[in-house]
């Protein structure tokens, strides 16, 4: 009796405290969380209104990198990576760098780095343009859905698709990240 209630007295501290163990991060071919981009450098780039082209992430260098999340990290500058190393969560992506809308759907699909929006302080990535327009649609509303499937989505397995992939994605990228 006294283990248990132990347990449950453990349960509400770690659910009071907030703390929540991420799933698996979302990683493509390159090996590095977001595609080898910088997440730190997203929240110094000028952010365009919903319907206009955001501007591209900034690729991450191979030789700075932190781990996190069970994934390996790419950053432009030792100062991005220790910022992030001091504060992740504030920097990763929200599910797991995995599509908003995907999430917002009911499902895990890649998250395209180029194609994002900070809301609220928090990093969002979709997977194509066409996403992004449906996203843009109500952003607050999709944001409430995929928060609520999100715990559900969370303890499966990341994506295994690649976003780069998609021909709707041309043009959304200049090349590969990290650079070597």
């Amino acid at each position: 009796m006294m283990f248990r209630r132990f347990m449950m007295s453990s349960a509400v501290l770690v659910a009071m405290s907030g703390a929540a163990f991420a799933g698996e991060q979302y990683v493509d071919e390159s090996g590095f969380a977001i595609s080898g981009y910088d997440a730190v450098a997203y929240f110094n780039l000028p952010q365009k209104d919903p319907g206009m082209m955001q501007p591209h992430a900034v690729p991450g260098r191979a030789d700075i990198t932190a781990d996190y999340n069970g994934s390996t990290w790419a950053f432009a500058s030792e100062e991005n990576r220790d910022m992030f190393l001091a504060n992740p969560a504030k920097y990763a992506p929200k599910y797991d760098g995995h599509c908003a809308f995907g999430v917002a759907k009911g499902g895990k699909v890649p998250g395209n780095p180029n194609l994002w929006r900070i809301v609220d302080g928090d990093l969002y990535l979709n997977i194509t343009p066409a996403v992004v327009g449906f996203w843009n649609e109500d952003i607050s509303g999709n944001i409430g859905k995929a928060n609520g499937n999100w715990s559900g989505l969370e303890p499966k397995d990341a994506s295994d698709k690649s976003w780069t992939e998609l021909t709707d994605n041309d043009g959304t990228y200049d090349g590969p990240a990290p650079i070597k």
